[in-house]
């Protein structure tokens, strides 16, 4: 029996992955991930705009990227909550472009249309939601959505946005370690200290846990937000285009589709090394052909700088947890970089015990995240889970200084309270500004936000007295309050990042999906009767070889073939009606031919 999602208020777990993303709910046997229509359990994050201004996400998506690199995104995770100038480098490598004019929100131009990337990743939330309303048949717009736990609150506020915009109440976001505990049950463990190793397609996160009567602390957190297996593509890649440049004595990188096609190819070797000794990068391409031979040895050799930068921040993480390695009980891997042996086998050597990887690395964060779902509807008791701020808060003071309220790895819900004063005798206005960082001078920090405390008394410098509140939910976003103690006048603010989305972006972008939600359904219907023509011309295709076909009258075969012709007329059309049309009239005229080949294989 499967849980009543009347009661529950149909809460799904969401994994909003670099490369791969999904959607679980909790039954009665434990999480379990809800296929998409086409059966995958996993959605390609990937998506592409129709050349008649649709769009398609996941598979069909992924399709076109290889033909419409320009009409198509990927990796957008890497993008969330971030400036250009931060992504600057991983922009050369992306076949997308930043739309003329969007120094202040990043918009991505795709064909006709742009997008900030917290649309591109509310299209990925819709389809996963779509996914879910199709398997239970009941709407579904409540969710946990997890994020890297080096997220800070530009990156958690985009996937918020994100969310807002697919239709969704995103009821928690949670750290994408702390989701993979839930899913491994370490919970069942009346005590311990589990460190959570996530290493996936756009991020690294490690994390040490601590497990105590059903309650879940996150000591510390560590990682980088740009570092995943996306690096391994990208080397990959750099080698396979400079022995193209040799060989075919041309630069393909200039090429879009060339460039997506051989990035496959170098992703289904990288896939093929962490189960067999060698595997061949292979691409053929307008006429030429490309093969190179990549060891497990040679390939090991050439990672090994990434996997050692995994490390860094994992000796990091365990130094602020304030624990030592023989004092971890446990563990887990996460993420689908995690099933190359050389990361299995320098995690080992680093912890010193054997990690556990019997879960399928890229479902056990939204395994995880549909038990958060549970936990928050009511049908999981006895669990608490105490997640950690990434990063420390502050705000400036005299001489550009930062004086953090709350630091790095605080258990979150938090707050912090904190006095100051004036620095000029009759000030009226305080200038509060909101950093974000480890460092100790302001310029060295990230800005979060500036606002200012007006009308409060023209005393003498230092006898003012500004009280400073800082309240981060258990999304991890940050409010601030600054209030004049004298007076009692405050100022609040929820912190917005500088480059992040306004409301009324927001409610744009809604408005504006509503309004495409028509042609984005039309665009899909296309993509379907495509696929249906496929498979009605390949077997077609086959019948031709068959004997039942040559004891057609010739007016029979003539019709089959004039409907071949004009299904494969009609193929690229943007009308899902008229292809629908044409696959029926062949179905109608090869009728004959499938009763004869059938009583070929009942005789």
């Amino acid at each position: 029996m499967e849980i009543d999602f009347t009661s529950s208020g149909h809460i799904v777990g969401i994994d909003l992955g670099t490369t791969n993303s999904l959607v679980a709910f909790m039954d009665l046997t434990g999480p379990r991930i809800i296929p998409g229509a086409d059966g995958d359990k996993l959605v390609p994050s990937v998506v592409s705009v129709t050349p008649n201004g649709g769009t398609v996400v996941g598979n069909p998506a992924r399709e076109l990227l290889i033909t419409q690199p320009e009409r198509s995104v990927y990796s957008v995770k890497r993008l969330m909550g971030r400036g250009i100038e931060d992504v600057a480098e991983e922009l050369k490598l992306f076949p997308f472009r930043v739309a003329p004019g969007s120094e202040s929100v990043m918009q991505l131009q795709l064909g006709n249309r742009t997008f900030t990337p917290p649309e591109i990743s509310a299209l990925v939330l819709r389809q996963l939601k779509q996914n879910a309303e199709d398997y239970f048949g009941v709407p579904v717009d409540k969710a946990v959505i997890t994020v890297p736990a080096y997220f800070n609150d530009a990156q958690r506020q985009a996937t918020k946005d994100a969310g807002r915009i697919a239709g969704l109440e995103v009821l928690r976001l949670v750290n994408e370690p702390t989701a993979a505990a839930l899913a491994y049950g370490l919970d069942k463990r009346e005590n311990g200290v589990v460190a959570v190793y996530d290493f996936g397609g756009g991020t690294f996160d490690i994390s040490i846990l601590k497990l105590h009567d059903g309650i879940f602390e996150v000591l510390a957190t560590n990682g980088d937000t740009h570092l995943g297996g996306d690096d391994i593509d990208n080397l990959l890649l750099r080698i396979a285009l400079e022995d193209v440049a040799s060989e075919w004595g041309q630069d393909l990188s200039t090429d879009g589709e060339g460039v997506q096609r051989l990035r496959r190819a170098v992703i289904q070797a990288k896939e093929r090394l962490s189960f067999v000794p060698s595997a061949m990068i292979e691409l053929e391409y307008r006429g030429k052909k490309y093969e190179r031979e990549i060891t497990r040895e040679l390939f090991d050799k050439l990672i090994t700088p990434i996997v050692d930068r995994t490390l860094g921040p994992c000796r990091d993480c365990i130094k602020d947890a304030g624990v030592a390695v023989d004092q971890i009980d446990e563990v887990v891997m996460v993420g689908g970089s995690t099933r190359i042996p050389l990361v299995r086998s320098s995690v080992e050597n680093l912890f010193r015990s054997k990690p556990h990887t019997e879960l399928n690395p890229d479902e056990v964060v939204a395994l995880g995240a549909a038990v958060q779902a549970a936990i928050l509807s009511g049908t999981v008791d006895n669990k608490l889970l105490l997640d950690v701020t990434p990063l420390s808060l502050g705000i400036e003071i005299m001489g550009g200084v930062v004086s953090k309220l709350i630091h790095r790895n605080s258990t979150i819900p938090a707050s912090a309270t904190e006095n100051f004063t004036t620095g000029v005798d009759g000030q009226t206005n305080v200038l509060i500004h909101v950093v974000q960082g480890e460092r100790e001078l302001v310029k060295d920090n990230r800005s979060l936000a500036r606002f200012d405390l007006k009308g409060i008394d023209p005393v003498p410098a230092g006898l003012a007295r500004i009280e400073v509140r800082f309240l981060i939910d258990a999304n991890g976003i940050l409010s601030v309050t600054a209030r004049d103690q004298r007076t009692g006048k405050e100022h609040s603010v929820e912190v917005k990042p500088s480059y992040g989305l306004t409301d009324e972006q927001v409610e744009k972008m809604i408005q504006e999906s509503v309004e495409q939600a028509e042609q984005d359904f039309s665009a899909r219907q296309v993509r379907e009767q495509r696929v249906e023509a496929d498979a009605i011309l390949l077997a077609v295709g086959k019948a031709h070889k068959h004997g039942a076909y040559s004891e057609l009258a010739d007016e029979e075969r003539a019709a089959i073939d004039k409907s071949v012709n004009e299904v494969m007329l009609v193929y690229n059309s943007d009308d899902h009606h008229l292809i629908a049309a044409k696959i029926e009239q062949l179905n109608q005229a090869t009728i004959k031919l499938a009763e004869n080949m059938l009583k070929g294989t009942q005789t």
